[in-house]
């Protein structure tokens, strides 16, 4: 992410590695010991860095207005059309979502002074609609409400940002074997401290996690999204991760927007895969990023950093990146994030005697 729905809180006082071979398609008998895991950034909808260079209270309010023009020119309700379809199409057994936002609107625009409950976007809620107009049954196992932001605009109300992780779990997975055991969501301890002309705001983020069972096979899911813009900051949030929910001792999957990868030129792909972790899509494909504006008309993809990751007895059999089929964006007229969903089908750990 290139500080999307979190760097709003910047304007808020304003107002083991292993390459994943290609598999052969499961037999009937085979699906029943495989999970299925998507990570999907779904992206807030527009650039707010655009909005930290303000200089005055007029030109904050200017770019903050044109921010929520853009959020709703990228058309969410139609996004969530195409994410439902992704995940129609590649069945997953847990999904982690990252900037899946709350937008709320009020009037008058007086700022964060009457807190804004009008919800206008909602794309967590979006997605489970459009999932079910499907057939598809998927819950909310847990949710973490990072940033909660409350701006002005010159449109005569106000707009409310709650950014968020999100783990969903499919409710028919399995013949509804799928059980989620224990839930959990966290704020990070450490989190980047933003100066602006408003004075210093805290960008929040933190992780989700799941313990669950499947088939005799009890592991944790783990869902995040870590800082783009602080080294530092995304190493000890990942070190938060490492002696945390993903600390050793039993088989987990770890999904997110790490904003770290091959190539990438921050430590935390590192760290992961030397605590033991898998890339489980590997060659699945580059993940980020399409415009800002989502309109750019062929893919440009040019790093990885969205990821599935995999450690204690997972194989990885299968994977795959969603989000940059020509064909939905010329029906779209715009993608569906700006990021690429990682799918990755791995093999159950045995199940201990």
């Amino acid at each position: 992410m290139r500080m999307r729905g979190a760097a709003l809180a910047a304007i808020a006082a304003a107002a083991a590695l292993a390459p994943v071979a290609a598999a052969a398609p499961a037999q009937p008998e085979q699906r029943g010991r495989e999970v299925t895991a998507l990570s999907r950034n779904l992206y807030v909808g527009f650039d707010v860095t655009t909005v930290l260079g303000a200089t005055t209270p007029a030109e904050f309010v200017a770019r903050a207005t044109q921010g929520w023009l853009s959020i709703v020119a990228s058309d969410p309700e139609s996004r969530a059309e195409a994410w439902a379809d992704e995940i129609s199409a590649t069945r997953p057994d847990v999904v982690g979502l990252q900037e899946a936002a709350l937008f709320r609107i009020d009037a008058p625009a007086d700022g964060p002074v009457t807190p804004a409950e009008e919800v206008r976007f909602d794309y967590v809620a979006l997605l489970l609609d459009a999932l079910d107009r499907r057939g598809l049954s998927y819950d909310v196992a847990t949710s973490l409400e990072g940033s909660d932001i409350e701006v002005p605009t010159a449109l005569g109300f106000d707009v409310r940002l709650t950014d968020r992780v999100v783990l969903l779990v499919r409710a028919d997975a399995h013949g509804g074997k799928l059980r989620v055991l224990r839930s959990e969501a966290q704020p990070f301890a450490t989190n980047l401290s933003v100066p602006t002309m408003f004075g210093q705001i805290e960008i929040t983020r933190g992780w989700v996690s799941a313990d669950v069972r499947l088939r005799g096979r009890t592991f944790r899911v783990v869902n995040t999204h870590l800082e783009p813009f602080s080294t530092p900051v995304q190493v000890a949030q990942a070190q938060e991760l490492l002696t945390g929910p993903l600390a050793p001792g039993r088989p987990a999957l770890a999904l997110g927007d790490f904003n770290s990868g091959p190539g990438r030129p921050t430590p935390v792909y590192g760290m992961l895969l030397g605590a033991g972790f898998a890339d489980a899509a590997a060659n699945a494909g580059l993940t980020c990023c399409h415009a800002d504006d989502l309109r750019n008309p062929t893919p440009a993809f040019t790093q990885r950093i969205d990821l599935v990751l995999a450690r204690g007895g997972f194989t990885p059999l299968r994977a795959e990146v969603v989000g940059d089929e020509q064909a939905v964006r010329d029906a779209l007229g715009l993608w569906p994030s700006d990021h690429g969903g990682p799918v990755a089908t791995l093999r159950l750990p045995h199940p201990r005697r």
